[in-house]
């Protein structure tokens, strides 16, 4: 990630368009706390490394279909405002900026290379054009950055997303059938999770409220009771958001499903007017309305065994209709909104055009009303209390099993969307049971999260790391404040691995505290009701702020602490980079000049690579150079300068500085990884890498020019995305051969994509004397220095 210290929300907009591949492509926009989720025409137009290279962006990754989610932390709704004023204005992405505008943004950012347009600029013509940028042909492997890795994803996944392709795809194989329930399961997580993110920040501002209003209870500022005046006020704002909040998930849910968001609203509201309440009401013999007064002696009601409540029907025109409190549901409304949606869609398909204004929502409210009353509710409800009572059966008869694996799950849940089901069922468990049991773990898992961002912090300040420090900052404030743990992860941990260890033994240590103590001090209900375990009656992110909300209240605040206090000492204890990256960052604080043992290691090789290249062949002198870093030859061949590989996109140096090798063999040669670093970008085709090594270099392999083509005939991949490679392990098999038959350049170009970032990147072109063709003369064997790096 750039550094956006000055980057504005208005600039990292305009970019993150020209990434995703313009106005154009962008189907519809939503976004979270921290991340950006994108419904896009074409995934494939998405250039993820200039997405992941933009000033303010932690990360980029696609989801099934295509989806795609950017990851900004907290002034995700300043960019996401920005973006919209672009969509919404019909204005130029940042390829096509007033120039004067390009020179202020690059000035502010310094933006690398790899933000530059992927559309190498045309003359005049282009200048003048407002149309959004359209990826170009020859644009280097922008078509396949989005390629799922081999074992995450398969073509039949992709297209069983929501593009235009995935109604003609029937699964025939087993594996195509395991693909198309993945990609159902995507988009099923990605329902509930648009159904719940954009009432995020009022949840997130009521759950406040609430801890205030115990803080200053407990302080003796407002009476408790519900008979003060001043407590009914304040607990007023929490309870009118979660009255509301089936409405509000109907709209999003609807909305979500492509459906006039406003009809999912109003059937939902239809379930919570005073008419209906008042029917409600005439459940327990109150006579508060002429409504409750007439129908009371129609009510019949009986005890209901599994829920441990009465249920109650009411006949209308002869239809036995059963009474429900709709009141913060979260499934009637999320399964009301999927009818809404088959009714809705089918309704349109079969009425004119020209009365669908009117019949459409006539008929949608109706028929949908009708069913959610008589079916839909009924069962939602029965879902909700069933699950409910299931969990606190478990909850009750085996604390240790949601104090101990919530904790550990959710640093694997979050990163890839699917927490989300568990916060329906924390406001289902406050909706059928008035109370939750699932937050107080789940606090564990954050301040351990937050402990060890707390770790790296203080190592960052004592190795001198200020882009870290400037990082963990703001995840730790963003963290402890506000509950947010993704800057954390996807800002830190997710770049550094080892500190998940520490993370796990937080999380670990932080609830078996919390499950002893739950179990010896159980916490005590408003109705007097003991529960074994920390519960809460509100919903409450995890942070400093929220912790008078939980219950018994010292023992969630000791959980948190020792998950907080074990993770933070761990990460300084044992460093949260592996032993090689630990021992140069010192080198670099001391001054020393940190560079390879050997050049024929390359850029981001560890100890165990050097071991490997001390049995290879020794390299000639003249490919030696021992005082640098050195990036390497994927294959054997004759270098030349980027203006003669024949790519305006090379030439241009858009995607970086570096050399072109012409392989010196016509049939398969293996393509060599030229660093070590884990893989960014796998082309599905094979014609494309971007390797990111541990120091933060990012280096592009793109065999050939155009070879996009020839989609992946005569390439054979040998790693998948998100791998670690050594410098010297295989990428791939070519055949050039085939490459050369098609009428494609063969010539195997290696750029280092942020030469921006760095001090010096200079290609190791030779003696200087060129060719006919601009090429330099001079050959080198695979695994020889072609770029050195100054970092």
């Amino acid at each position: 990630m750039a550094n956006a210290s000055n980057a504005t929300p208005a600039v990292i907009a305009a970019l993150i368009v020209d990434a995703v591949g313009g106005p154009a492509n962008i189907t519809s926009l939503t976004h979270c706390a921290t991340r950006l989720h994108f419904e896009l025409a074409d995934a494939g137009h998405v250039n993820q490394h200039g997405l992941e290279s933009i000033p303010g962006v932690l990360g980029a990754f696609p989801r099934a279909g295509n989806r795609y989610q950017v990851i900004i932390g907290g002034a995700v709704a300043s960019v996401y405002e920005q973006i919209v004023r672009l969509r919404t204005a019909r204005l130029m992405p940042a390829a096509q900026l007033p120039s004067a505008v390009m020179q202020s943004a690059s000035r502010s950012t310094q933006p690398t290379q790899s933000m530059q347009p992927t559309q190498p600029a045309q003359p005049a013509q282009s200048a003048q054009s407002t149309q959004p940028t359209q990826p170009a042909q020859s644009a280097p492997y922008l078509s396949d950055d989005a390629a799922p890795s081999r074992d995450t994803a398969t073509d039949a996944e992709q297209s069983c997303g929501p593009s235009n392709t995935s109604r003609h795809f029937t699964p025939r194989t087993v594996r195509e059938w395991g693909s198309a329930a993945r990609a159902w399961a995507a988009a099923f997580f990605d329902y509930l999770s648009d159904s719940f993110r954009p009432i995020l920040g009022v949840l997130l501002g009521a759950s406040l409220v609430i801890a205030i209003v115990n803080v200053i209870v407990a302080l003796g500022i407002v009476p408790d009771g519900e008979t003060s005046a001043g407590w009914i006020l304040l607990k007023a704002i929490w309870e009118g958001v979660f009255t509301v909040l089936p409405i509000m998930i109907a709209y999003n849910a609807a909305k979500k499903l492509d459906v006039d968001p406003w009809l999912g609203g109003a059937i939902m509201a239809a379930l919570m007017t005073p008419q209906f309440t008042g029917v409600m009401s005439g459940m327990s013999g109150m006579s508060g309305t002429s409504v409750s007064s007439a129908l009371s002696g129609a009510i019949q009601c009986s005890a209901n065994a599994v829920f441990g409540a009465e249920t109650c029907t009411v006949s209308a025109f002869g239809i036995p209709i059963q009474l429900n409190d709709y009141g913060g549901n979260v499934f009637v409304p999320l399964l009301m909104a999927a009818v809404l949606a088959v009714v809705y869609h089918g309704l349109k398909r079969v009425i004119p055009d020209s009365v669908q204004l009117v019949f459409v929502p006539f008929l949608s409210l109706v028929v949908v009303f009708a069913l959610t009353i008589l079916v839909i509710g009924p069962l939602g409800i029965w879902l909700g209390g069933g699950l409910g009572a299931a969990t606190a059966w478990l909850n009750a008869h085996v604390p240790f099993l949601f104090a101990l694996i919530i904790p550990m799950l959710y640093p694997f849940l979050v990163p890839l969307g699917l927490h989300w089901p568990l916060n329906a069922l924390m406001l289902m468990n406050i909706q059928a049971l008035g109370y939750d049991f699932v937050q107080g773990p789940m606090g564990v898992w954050n301040f351990a999260c937050f402990g060890a961002t707390a770790g790296v912090l203080v190592l960052a300040v004592r190795g001198k790391d200020s882009a870290m420090r400037q990082t963990a900052v703001g995840a730790l404030l963003a963290g402890l404040l506000g509950g947010v743990s993704e800057l954390s992860l996807y800002g830190i941990h997710l770049h550094h691995r080892r500190v998940y260890r520490w993370l796990l033994a937080g999380c670990a240590a932080g609830g078996v505290t919390s499950a002893v103590l739950g179990w010896l001090f159980p916490s005590v209900l408003p109705s007097g009701q003991m529960v074994r375990g920390v519960t809460t009656t509100a919903f409450a992110f995890s942070s400093l702020l929220t912790i008078p909300v939980f219950d018994r209240m010292w023992v969630y605040a000791l959980s948190i602490a020792v998950a907080f206090v074990m993770a933070m000492v761990l990460t300084v204890l044992f460093g949260y980079r592996t032993p090689p990256r630990a021992t140069e960052a010192q080198m670099v604080s001391a001054g020393e000049n940190v560079r390879s043992q050997d050049a024929v290691r390359g850029i981001g090789a560890t100890s165990s690579d050097a071991e490997s290249a001390e049995d290879s062949p020794s390299r000639p002198a003249s490919d030696r150079t021992p005082d640098s870093n050195a990036i390497l030859s994927p294959v054997a061949g004759r270098l030349m300068n980027l203006e003669a590989t024949g790519d305006p996109v090379f030439a241009s140096r858009a995607l970086g500085e570096g050399v072109g090798v012409v392989p010196e063999t016509a049939g398969e040669t293996a393509v060599l990884a030229p660093v070590s670093g884990t893989l960014k970008t796998v082309a599905r085709t094979g014609h494309a890498f971007g390797i990111k090594t541990d120091d933060g270099i990012e280096v592009l392999v793109h065999v050939g020019i155009d070879t996009v083509n020839m989609d992946g005939e005569g390439f054979v991949v040998a790693v998948g995305k998100g791998e670690r490679i050594a410098a010297g392990e295989p990428l791939a098999t070519v055949d050039f051969g085939k490459v050369a038959a098609a009428g494609h350049s063969v010539v195997v170009v290696v750029t280092v994509v942020n030469a921006a970032e760095l001090t010096v990147v200079t290609p190791l072109i030779g003696d200087g004397s060129s060719d006919d063709n601009g090429g330099d003369c001079k050959t080198v064997s695979a695994g020889s220095p072609i770029i050195d790096v100054e970092q």
